[in-house]
């Protein structure tokens, strides 16, 4: 037996979550959260290539806080199976050996549950290594999950053993803190989203956000691309200064932005009437988009420039206005996850270990809590860029 958070179906409580949440402080951790602290049977690796995994970290991402708010479209219910232990950014411990990695050995893990995993015939985006393209999560012998900590037969990384399989798996570096791994995750995600961007030698970049995901992308930009001026929204002091730090060339508030924008690349503003939302002809050549907003995405559509490329990094939750798609020819695009086989030939997992290693990030991993204090936990990460803290996590050793 084990103890882990479990989250459940409750449609009673999703409504609520949705319907309330942005008006009643802390309900989206009390009474309303479809989550809950249990004892529970240890997921079983009884098949080739799958191991036991003990977390030792496990960060709370933003796509935790939207399921556990209610704030997770339903677009993605047909793709999880319920209950199930969320949690899968992690660095832990291997409890046995997992093929060519002995016991022991401290692991990081692609969450992406994949045509590997589920024991069956590679699919395109498999076999071509995009592997979080995969068309077959919800078959095979694992239960359906788009990832692992959102799977029932899996675990997660919010509970004290979960199960792995081996091409998920990358041994972490001697002298990388447990604090720097378990991070490797969403620099993953960044690495991908980075070079996802086809940002070319002295583009103009906007990352909107600066939360964990637009940090990271903001690093994996000015370690991975030739941008040239790379422009991060920001709100809070700490965000600001870590968006210096990690790389960015102006840091604006969400209302400089336009003119922001347009004093560094010379664009025009114009004004719509009937107070509809401003917009920009010219503007950069690529933008970010790391929250998910309605505003946020409105935002970055409205300044880029005609032909520019708009990457949604964060997880949409909301419509936008899409005429600036139409109007100014917009290249659109999403970034999930990340892959095996990105453009620069390499695992994702592979480059963000190594930046990892040497990116300033002490600190980043701004607290850690037991899963016993689990509401504490996900308060603190709802206002993670208010209290300054970029990552919270679950210390599932002391729990």
């Amino acid at each position: 037996m084990m103890l882990a958070l479990e989250m459940y179906r409750s449609p009673a409580k999703y409504l609520a979550a949705r319907a309330m949440g942005s008006r009643i402080p802390g309900i989206l951790t009390g009474p309303a959260a479809p989550l809950r602290l249990v004892t529970i049977e240890e997921p079983k690796a009884d098949r080739a290539g799958w191991a036991r995994i003990r977390p030792i970290l496990s960060g709370i991402c933003g796509s935790d806080l939207g399921m556990v708010t209610g704030h997770t479209k339903l677009y993605f219910s047909a793709l999880v199976s319920l209950p199930f232990v969320p949690g899968h950014e992690i660095v832990g411990e291997l409890l046995e050996d997992c093929e060519d990695l002995p016991k022991g050995t401290r692991v990081v893990m692609d969450s992406v549950l994949t045509c590997a995993a589920r024991g069956v015939e590679p699919c395109q985006g498999c076999a071509s290594g995009t592997t979080n393209r995969c068309d077959r999560i919800t078959v095979g012998h694992v239960a359906p999950g788009l990832q692992t900590g959102f799977c029932q037969d899996t675990g997660g990384g919010w509970g004290n053993v979960m199960v792995a399989h081996r091409s998920q798996l990358y041994a972490v570096p001697d002298g990388l803190s447990d604090e720097r791994a378990v991070l490797a995750e969403p620099l993953a995600g960044a690495v991908h989203a980075a070079l996802g961007a086809k940002v070319e030698a002295g583009q103009s970049v906007l990352v909107s956000g600066a939360g964990a995901v637009g940090l990271f992308a903001t690093l994996a930009l000015r370690e991975l691309t030739q941008a040239g001026r790379i422009t991060v929204v920001a709100k809070h002091p700490k965000q600001r200064e870590l968006a210096k730090a990690f790389g960015a060339s102006d840091v604006v508030a969400p209302d400089e932005v336009f003119r922001g924008v347009r004093r560094s690349t010379g664009a025009f503003r114009v004004k719509p009437e009937l107070n509809a939302k401003e917009f920009l002809l010219g503007g950069v050549d690529v933008a970010v988009d790391a929250v998910g907003s309605k505003d946020s995405i409105d935002t970055v559509l409205r300044v880029t420039k005609a032909g520019g490329r708009v990457v949604l990094s964060g997880m949409p939750s909301t419509g936008a206005d899409l005429s600036p798609v139409w109007f100014r020819e917009l290249q659109l695009s999403g970034t999930y996850a990340s892959s095996r086989q990105e453009p620069n030939g390499r695992p994702a997992f592979e480059t963000a270990l190594e930046i990892a290693a040497k990116a300033p990030l002490d600190g980043v991993v701004g607290a850690r809590y037991p899963l016993y204090r689990w509401r504490e936990a996900l308060d603190h990460a709802q206002s993670a860029g208010r209290l300054g803290t970029v990552k919270v996590a679950f210390d599932v050793r002391a729990s």
